[in-house]
């Protein structure tokens, strides 16, 4: 990454498918779009998630992509590459300095912008695009303070410019399955919840500033990509970062913000050892390397308790500097059955249990044929479409709800006030930590409207 991105980083860091609009349809409105035609898309940010996207975009025929903004030459090349490679037009490009993005949102042509820039760039860029009329699709992550989640709502509110929280894991095959038997009953009344983001990072977290991913312990001004500015957010903050993984599928399952809300959490934290003795331990690292003197102030593992307005519970776990095989570490528990995972989402990792079903018998089963037999109808349908698209598949579903939505003139599942609900875990588990985990809670960002908004994510097969 040149010093461009990292201007740009750091100048922030200062500075299923249902609704777009309320009605559920908004024909005739500024965001209405023929069917027929293709969405003008824009990039903000082309990074690695950022061309990521764009393959998925690129491979459609509804969608033309018409600019990118991002202010390293190297990642921009990368972006277009994409585009020649599936015999597309190159896109505009906005790359000169760090807010050339506002000239992208200028542009009469495009009907909406995906965000998939570092977490201090989201709300920038996010209130700009709403502000600028262009349907926001947002990549996850977690809020610098309460105040970002509150601005994202009435921005969209003041707009009326929709806004689709980009949380992959709620299209994952196995959670899909699982929230189809959630919905026919075979959970019973659902009591509680866990996920998280069991993820080891410290290869991400750290590089050598040129190859990414267990080649250094560098990161900041030395880093490459992530590292440039994730692992600040481990060095400044103590808190639940990134709480979308794991909330977003329960909060579907349980109806969060339709019929059902968050209320309060509790969060603690461990102490932080993991990313030193990564360091110290590394063959470029050693005890006497500078980062070794660093204090990271993020927990090695933070937990976060969360209560519900129907009398369910939540609990998050973040760890993410510590050695250990990937696991969003769901668990799915109701009056009748009982879900647990363990790996990457493939239908024979995991167990459920169903004591009627099973007769009692208090043994667990393997997933796989419970998961093929409730398998959901968007991937009995779009499998093949699906194939070889980014985390098994799960992000061509993400991007297809995007499309499909503003396509079709109907809101998105996963909504603005999904995403200051999501976000607020963050800044709200960090205030708790400092508080020697105290009770904090958790604003009703729709304001009341969960009471009546129905839920919308994963009832349909037709897109």
């Amino acid at each position: 990454m040149n010093n461009s991105r990292r201007n740009f980083i750091k100048t922030a860091a200062l500075a299923g498918i249902g609704t777009l609009l309320v009605p559920n349809t908004v024909l005739g409105s500024p965001f209405h779009i023929k069917s027929d035609k293709k969405i003008k898309i824009g990039l903000i940010g082309v990074g690695m998630r950022g061309q990521s996207n764009l393959d998925i975009l690129a491979k459609r025929n509804d969608v033309e992509v018409v600019a990118f903004a991002d202010p390293n030459p190297i990642m921009m090349a990368g972006a277009q590459k994409i585009l020649v490679k599936n015999n597309k037009a190159k896109a505009q490009e906005f790359g000169n300095g760090n807010y050339d993005y506002r000239n992208l949102l200028k542009l009469k042509n495009i009907d909406a912008v995906i965000i998939s820039t570092p977490w201090e760039w989201h709300k920038a860029q996010g209130l700009e695009a709403m502000k600028a009329k262009k349907i926001v699709g947002m990549e996850v992550g977690g809020a610098l303070d309460l105040k970002e989640c509150w601005d994202y709502v009435k921005t969209h509110e003041e707009t009326g410019t929709p806004l689709f929280a980009m949380e992959n894991v709620c299209y994952r095959r196995d959670v899909m399955a699982i929230l189809n038997m959630v919905r026919k009953g075979m959970f019973g009344e659902l009591l509680h919840g866990e996920g998280g983001y069991k993820h080891d990072l410290r290869g991400v977290l750290f590089n050598d500033g040129v190859t990414p991913y267990n080649s250094g312990v560098e990161f900041g001004e030395k880093g490459f990509s992530e590292a440039q500015w994730r692992t600040d957010h481990y060095v400044n903050r103590n808190a639940e970062l990134y709480p979308t993984h794991g909330l977003g599928p329960v909060a579907m399952m349980m109806d969060i913000n339709r019929g059902n809300r968050l209320l309060r959490l509790s969060s603690f934290s461990t102490k932080a050892r993991g990313l030193h003795d990564y360091i110290v331990n590394h063959p470029k690292g050693g005890e006497n390397h500078p980062n070794a003197k660093v204090n990271f102030k993020q927990g090695d593992i933070v937990t976060t308790q969360i209560a519900c307005a129907n009398g369910e519970t939540i609990l998050l776990t973040h760890d993410t500097s510590l050695q250990r095989p990937y696991n969003l570490g769901f668990i799915v528990q109701g009056t009748k059955g009982l879900w647990e995972d363990f790996g990457w989402g493939e239908f024979d990792q995991g167990h459920i249990y169903f004591e009627k079903m099973m007769n009692h018998s208090h043994r667990w089963e393997n997933t796989e044929k419970w998961m093929q037999e409730y398998d959901h109808p968007l991937w009995k349908k779009f499998e093949n479409q699906a194939s070889g698209a980014g985390h098994g598949g799960m992000d061509w579903f993400l991007i297809n709800t995007f499309v499909e939505c503003i396509k079709r003139n109907i809101e998105f599942p996963m909504d603005v006030y999904d995403l200051a609900t999501w976000y607020a875990i963050t800044p709200l588990s960090e205030e708790s930590i400092k508080r020697d985990g105290k009770v904090v809670e958790i604003p009703d960002f729709t304001q009341g409207k969960w009471r009546t908004k129905k839920p919308n994510f994963g009832f349909s097969d037709e897109y």
